[in-house]
């Protein structure tokens, strides 16, 4: 995991982008998330993006996360230095946004930081941004879609342009959720190969999309 930013390692770009900025914004409670986040970011920097790649900050209390080891763990020794500002959505042509299902939504540490950028909503700054989303859930009825749906109606309030993943490549006919990436980690089992193949497929139509849309040269 890199724990930062990404920058593609390809031709670079003029104008006054170097390239597409892709933000990937998550919460990641054992660090499944966290893998498929940065299996995105991949792809989004294999494709010619500059890569931001940041959690939001944890808030839940010490008894609960102390009730499952996996969770102390990851919040003790995760790899990054930097959580998530409304700055790294300003800066964003196209925004990635995951977390684990929660009752068929996304966590409330994830909610919690959305619901802060009601500034940049009012100044318009949110507008015509691409989104895209992604999640784990436990159980493969646990709400994996619905998730993913609820992310997307933030985008729909900023008025950003929603990019599913859709069966845009064969590896996806197998193992895809047209929604957005997606894994059912039964028995706490971290993302396969599959999924974070998904991920970084995720992560190319996201560059690509947001290349297209937003101007950024090729």
């Amino acid at each position: 995991m890199t724990g930062g930013d990404q920058v593609s390692s390809g031709n670079p770009i003029s104008g006054d982008h170097l390239a597409p900025r892709i933000a990937v914004v998550f919460y990641s409670a054992t660090g499944n998330v966290a893998a498929m986040a940065e299996a995105l970011a991949e792809g989004a920097a294999k494709e010619g993006a500059q890569v931001r790649v940041r959690p939001v900050a944890e808030l839940a209390p010490a008894e609960a996360i102390d009730r499952n080891l996996r969770w102390r763990a990851w919040v003790e020794d995760n790899p990054y230095d930097e959580t998530a500002t409304l700055a790294d959505l300003e800066w964003a042509d196209g925004i990635a946004l995951g977390s684990p299902t929660r009752f068929g939504g996304p966590a409330g540490q994830l909610k919690e930081f959305l619901d802060t950028t009601g500034g940049l909503w009012m100044q318009g700054k949110l507008v015509d941004k691409l989104g895209t989303a992604f999640t784990s859930a436990s159980t493969r009825h646990g709400g994996l879609e619905s998730t993913i749906l609820a992310i997307n109606n933030i985008f729909y309030h900023w008025g950003s342009i929603v990019v599913p993943l859709g069966y845009t490549d064969p590896h996806l006919m197998e193992s895809g959720n047209p929604y957005g990436g997606s894994f059912v980690s039964r028995k706490s089992a971290a993302p396969d190969d599959e999924a974070l193949q998904a991920c970084r497929l995720q992560g190319v139509r996201l560059t690509q999309v947001t290349r297209r849309l937003v101007g950024t040269p090729t």
